[in-house]
């Protein structure tokens, strides 16, 4: 009778207020940090620190604020931000097994599900990276055929550069198509023409979802998975770009498939073919055709994106900066000549070619948040709690623009990596490809292809901006940090 009679007091607004009150306390129990876990800004109730930027640069200031390491909270997932050359090989060196692992992100998920070499965990993700690595020491590195391809390619591709006539040109799809190749060459066992319509669309798709994957709308799926799920924007762009690229490189698959000869595999592709049947009694290892495919996107995206967006840089800091282009130029024509492609031997021989590529790297801060991982155990950290299962980024552009590392970490310096005889130096907090065993599987092919495509060009020709075109060193933050769309003109040497 009591009851009933409060509940006819109440009125529908306090109702309201009463379930909104609930809500709350339930949200702040819910997502209440434990003891001495790392400090942030005051999340929303249910929101978080959704309003809070997702750029590093919001990063790197929130990192003068609150420390080194600090916390942030979208939705309910709490993600811990390491900053600075010290404390992030503190974690991806010294604790790196505290840190292997890599989380489930919603706007990836949908397509990789926990597949591949990128984003698998434990003995899964052991078993394919053991056979990446394999393959290419035994494909490419081994035989020197990778080598050879790069300098293929990279005489294809200064041939599109001359077709140009030395007018201006977005160079964006040729540097992406050339280093592509390369890559195609060990998966499929050939490469594509520039105007190859199928190949362009696949490297069009993978721009747009890699440009998109960034963008704080995009971020929003990765917080409320199921809210947005059937929702417009801009995941589903991204979903809808990998499904394509998907089904692409489920087709090349199928053709190997139906011409296979066991004993002699001609690819990457072949080779996986043949580890199926070799780990049928297996599964945990994961050799299996979904899997396949997806270790093919996984070694396109890591193959392409990342040195073609590096080479963007490249050619953008040449035509910035075109004192450097001709130091470069006067280092090519003393060690190479204009007779003979360059080779890898040669570099060590040009130091200043060198470090103006690592400068390029390091300036151009290619991937500035690096890759997400998970507190793979209750882990401390410069005497904060990190639980279990924590979302854990390593901000590489405080590395890679660590005060206390770098003469002029804003300045484009190819004296960082020189020393006082002009011999190249390495330098440790230069972690572009991250660290630990979580560093980018394809480092070693990065640098070749870099070194080899770089040399190339400007040995044949030197770059100036279009007329007109603004050159600005603010880059366009995507999942990758690359240069704006920009048009240059080639002059052939």
């Amino acid at each position: 009778m009591i009851l009933y009679s409060l509940f006819e007091w109440i009125d529908v607004r306090s109702w309201l207020v009463l379930l909104s009150v609930f809500l709350l306390i339930a949200d702040i129990i819910k997502n209440k940090n434990p003891p001495n876990f790392p400090p942030g800004p005051w999340p929303l109730p249910f929101l978080g620190n959704m309003f809070t930027g997702v750029d590093f640069k919001t990063m790197d200031k929130l990192a003068e604020k609150y420390g080194e390491v600090f916390s942030l909270r979208w939705g309910s997932e709490k993600t811990v931000f390491i900053s600075g050359y010290k404390m992030v090989k503190e974690a991806l060196v010294t604790q790196q097994d505290s840190f292997i692992d890599r989380p489930e992100i919603p706007l990836f998920h949908v397509t990789y599900k926990g597949l591949g070499v990128a984003l698998s965990n434990g003995y899964l993700w052991k078993m394919q990276r053991k056979f990446f690595n394999s393959h290419l020491k035994n494909f490419g590195e081994g035989k020197k055929t990778l080598e050879l391809s790069i300098q293929q390619e990279a005489h294809y591709l200064c041939e599109a550069f001359r077709e140009e006539n030395g007018g201006p040109f977005n160079p964006h799809f040729l540097l992406n198509n050339a280093v592509g190749n390369v890559m195609c060459s060990t998966v499929f066992g050939h490469r594509f023409e520039y105007n190859d319509e199928k190949f362009l669309n696949v490297l069009r798709w993978d721009s747009e979802a890699v440009t998109l994957a960034g963008s704080a709308r995009a971020q929003l799926f990765n917080a409320f998975p199921a809210l947005f799920e059937y929702l417009p924007g801009p995941h589903q762009t991204i979903h809808s770009n990998y499904a394509k690229i998907v089904a692409f490189l489920r087709e090349e698959v199928v053709k190997h498939r139906n011409s296979w000869d066991p004993s002699d595999p001609r690819d990457y592709i072949d080779s996986y073919l043949g580890e199926i049947e070799k780990n049928k009694g297996d599964a945990a290892a994961g050799f299996h055709i979904d899997n396949l495919v997806i270790c093919t996107l996984d070694m396109i995206e890591a193959g392409t994106e990342s040195a073609a967006t590096t080479l963007r840089w490249a050619l953008f800091f040449m035509m910035m900066y075109p004192d450097i282009q001709e130091k470069v130029q006067a280092e090519i024509d003393s060690v190479i000549g204009q007779s003979r492609q360059p080779n890898h031997a040669d570099r060590p021989s040009m130091p200043y070619t060198d470090a103006v590529i690592h400068e390029t790297q390091r300036l151009g801060n290619i991937v500035p948040l690096g890759f997400p991982k998970v507190a793979s155990k209750d882990t401390t950290l410069a005497g904060y709690f990190i639980p279990k299962g924590t979302m854990v980024t390593t901000n590489l552009s405080t590395v890679l623009k660590d005060k206390n590392e770098w003469e002029t970490p804003e300045i484009f310096n190819p004296g960082h990596f020189l020393d006082a005889h002009g011999k190249f130096r390495r330098r440790e907090a230069f972690l572009p490809f991250s660290a630990g065993k979580r560093m980018c599987v394809g480092e070693q092919l990065a640098r070749m292809e870099l070194f080899l495509y770089f040399t190339s060009l400007l040995q044949n020709f030197t770059f100036s901006p279009a007329p007109g075109q603004r050159m600005s060193l603010e880059g366009v933050m995507g999942f990758t940090y690359s240069p704006h769309p920009y048009r240059l003109c080639a002059q052939p040497r």
